[in-house]
């Protein structure tokens, strides 16, 4: 990857994150994969907490930025049929595991550059969850490949950026049958078109990197490659710097925007996190971004985050200020156990002997 788009993609989500903030967004909540879709299931009903109801445009400017890219360029291929019903349990893990921390690990790194501690123990605990993720991946462990798919059902490779569209025009319209928070985190929120348009430019760029924290972290591990975490260093740089221009930034662990201080839970949710990420291929903006070049694995995956959202906040397992319900450290820890059960099972060998 060239020096110019690690640049370019660092300052842009780094910049563009604290400046959506300052545009309304919550406290170190420019960017944030499982959290924006998490208030997108609350607009659509998925789950009924009042104050986390809001389609965040930034979600659907990332589908849409990263579908014209991968159009335009000749790389947008409709594909899929690997374990998707994996794929869609894995993307509820996800999902439950950056809940209980209180976002995924793009928001860890913003809200560290904030001076937000607690993404110090949380982004330990998602190194440690790709570590074990490698382990799977270095023992055979396979979902399969995605194939290509053609002739009418090769529709289904759309409908992600449909979908996002049509969202978008809903939101800008105020539709009825969503639902929008009328405090809370919910309520705040940068004006929508700086929104889509934030996120279709990140989404572009997203798309060209290739972006991923977890695929950044893997590919150095395994073959030493620093492409990707040289994009994720820029983007907390230029956040913190940012972030300290404008006086919002607050060093400690105490009386931090949506976060809590159960540093068990806080590691343990981006375990979580970090060992479905691997297992998957690529965390959740990865997920969203293949979403949107036709990959139909990736959107079930994102189906998948959306209903963990409902599942978390309807049964009372996402964390908040106050910290990790009973309910939330019980799924965490199940969570951890069904990832590993899938990561041996679905070794290659195993499958192998399976049929034999």
């Amino acid at each position: 990857m060239s020096t110019v788009w690690v640049i370019v993609a660092g300052l842009a989500f780094g910049l563009g994150a604290v400046l959506l903030v300052q545009a309304g967004n919550p406290g170190n909540y420019g960017f944030c994969a499982a959290c924006h879709l998490r208030d997108i299931a609350g607009a659509l009903g998925i789950h009924k907490t009042p104050v986390l109801q809001y389609a965040r445009p930034e979600i659907m400017g990332w589908v849409i930025g990263a579908f014209v890219l991968s159009k335009t360029s000749g790389e947008f291929r409709p594909r899929g049929g690997s374990a998707p019903l994996i794929r869609f349990l894995l993307g509820a893990l996800m999902m439950l595991g950056a809940l209980v921390f209180l976002g995924c690990p793009l928001r860890a790194l913003l809200r560290l550059s904030g001076g937000d501690l607690n993404g110090i123990t949380a982004l330990a605990g998602f190194l440690a969850g790709i570590g074990s993720g490698i382990i799977f991946l270095r023992n055979g462990f396979s979902l399969g490949r995605a194939r290509a798919i053609s002739g009418p059902i090769a529709f289904a490779g759309y409908l992600p950026v449909i979908f996002a569209a049509a969202l978008a025009a809903a939101v800008a319209a105020g539709a009825s049958f969503l639902y929008f928070s009328t405090k809370g985190p919910g309520s705040q929120h940068a004006p929508v078109l700086i929104s889509l348009v934030a996120g279709l430019i990140t989404g572009a760029i997203a798309m060209k990197t290739r972006m991923c924290l977890s695929g950044g972290f893997r590919d150095y591990f395994l073959v030493k490659d620093t492409s990707l975490l040289k994009i994720y260093g820029l983007l907390f740089v230029s956040a913190t710097v940012a972030n300290m221009f404008f006086g919002s930034f607050k060093l400690g662990f105490t009386g931090q925007p949506l976060a809590h201080t159960m540093h068990l839970w806080n590691f343990l949710g981006l375990y979580l996190v970090g060992v479905s990420a691997t297992l998957l291929g690529g965390c959740p903006l990865r997920q969203l971004i293949m979403a949107a070049d036709g990959n139909t694995d990736a959107a079930i995956c994102v189906l998948g985050m959306l209903a963990g959202a409902g599942a978390a906040h309807t049964l009372n397992m996402a964390a908040s200020g106050a910290g990790v319900p009973i309910n939330g450290q019980l799924a965490v820890a199940a969570g951890i156990v069904v990832t590993f059960a899938i990561g041996w099972m679905f070794r290659e060998k195993a499958l192998v002997e399976a049929t034999v």
